[in-house]
């Protein structure tokens, strides 16, 4: 009689096996052997635990919500009680849903808000809006932000900028120095280097900074910075600069501030060094409207709004993975694989591969409901 290995193998092993998987559609895969594979993913939390090895920012979510108001209003992460495996499920299908966006969702332009700048020169001439338009000239005007003057070069200057959603993954950031077309030799105002800071408000009722050239801007205690990346050396050229970050990075709290170090420009009227901004593009994954954060505490503890909606949700490269035809051919692959590592895990032991036909029709309708919710 032909057995489920996973069976034979001890509970520790087979979960630390399983959490050797560094794809989404792995996991997928995994839970789609047989009822017992998947019921065993769903309660060892193995898509939970991708989702917080690929991005460990996620270690702090508290609670799940659904925001679509048609099932489980919110599950506590370790909630115990009688519907305890209805959560799991939920939990499972949330972070199937979530792993796939941070990973595999087509990545574009975040469009993002200024918050505020370190110095401005001339406001609103030179404001720091300006870095939100692609284009160095409006008309006959250029358009850029300018820092204020310094006599020492190695002075920094920060920008500041809200991105649209306060939950998104961030891969690069493009930067364009700005070359004074209207001064003698068209001198370029780039920095030395740039460095990415992401993270949140402290306060969400703190004001909005300088903007609008009044007051001061925000200080540095305003902000609690969770991703610090490399310094990243820039040319003193007009062209859009990619600054490519090591790995994708997952920016909780929408705030977004570009680090301009060194100067390397003077300015032939006043003899003071500075540095001008073009425009600041931002590329990554929006995760709205399936995810959404809310309540996020000092700690950084924060709850992860859920939309379980399937216009909204479906991720069409899973689904496709989990039909049938495919599902049998992939399956198959990688069982076998399975069972070669497990088997030196285990000392060569033989097992049987698990192949339950009724078993595995039976759970591919639950399956496909649980991928498109």
């Amino acid at each position: 009689m032909e057995r489920d290995f996973l069976e034979a193998l001890d509970s520790d092993v087979a979960v630390k096996t399983l959490k050797f998987l560094d794809d989404p559609a792995d996991v997928v895969r995994a839970s789609s052997v047989s009822r017992s594979w998947r019921d065993f993913v769903i309660a060892n939390g193995i898509c939970k635990n991708l989702c917080v090895k690929l991005f460990p920012q996620l270690s702090d979510i508290s609670r799940i919500i659904n925001v679509s108001g048609t099932r489980e209003n919110f599950v506590d992460v370790g909630c115990s009680s009688s519907s305890e495996w209805e959560h799991l499920k939920f939990e499972h299908r949330a972070y199937t849903s979530l792993s796939w966006w941070l990973t595999s969702s087509e990545a574009g332009e975040c469009p993002s808000d200024a918050i505020s700048a370190s110095s401005t020169d001339n406001y609103p001439e030179e404001s720091v809006r300006n870095t939100l338009i692609s284009s160095d000239r409006i008309g006959r005007r250029a358009s850029y932000w300018s820092s204020s003057g310094q006599s020492n070069p190695e002075v920094p200057e920060r920008l500041t900028y809200k991105l649209i959603s306060d939950l998104c993954v961030i891969t690069e950031i493009n930067v364009q120095p700005f070359q004074a077309f209207f001064q003698p030799n068209s001198p370029i105002y780039s920095a030395k280097a740039v460095r990415f800071r992401m993270g949140r408000r402290i306060s969400p009722d703190d004001g909005e900074g300088d903007v609008t050239g009044e007051g001061l801007p925000p200080t540095e205690g305003q902000f609690v910075w969770t991703y610090t990346s490399p310094e990243f050396p820039m040319l003193q050229e007009n062209c859009l600069q990619n600054f490519k970050l090591p790995k994708p990075v997952i920016c909780i709290g929408g705030i977004l501030q570009i680090e301009l170090l060194g100067r390397v420009q003077r300015q032939e009227m006043d003899d003071l060094f500075y540095i001008c901004v073009a425009y600041v593009q931002v590329i990554g994954r929006l995760l709205d409207p399936v995810f959404g954060v809310e309540s996020i505490e000092p700690s950084g503890r924060f709850s992860l709004l859920y939309n379980p909606e399937p216009e909204f949700s479906t991720p069409p490269a899973i689904l496709e993975e989990a039909e049938e035809t495919i599902a049998r051919e992939m399956v198959q692959t990688h069982v076998r694989g399975w069972e070669q590592i497990l088997n030196l895990l285990r000392g060569a032991v033989g097992v049987e591969v698990y192949d339950s036909e009724d078993e595995h029709h039976e759970s591919d309708e639950e399956m496909a409901e649980e991928l498109a919710l």
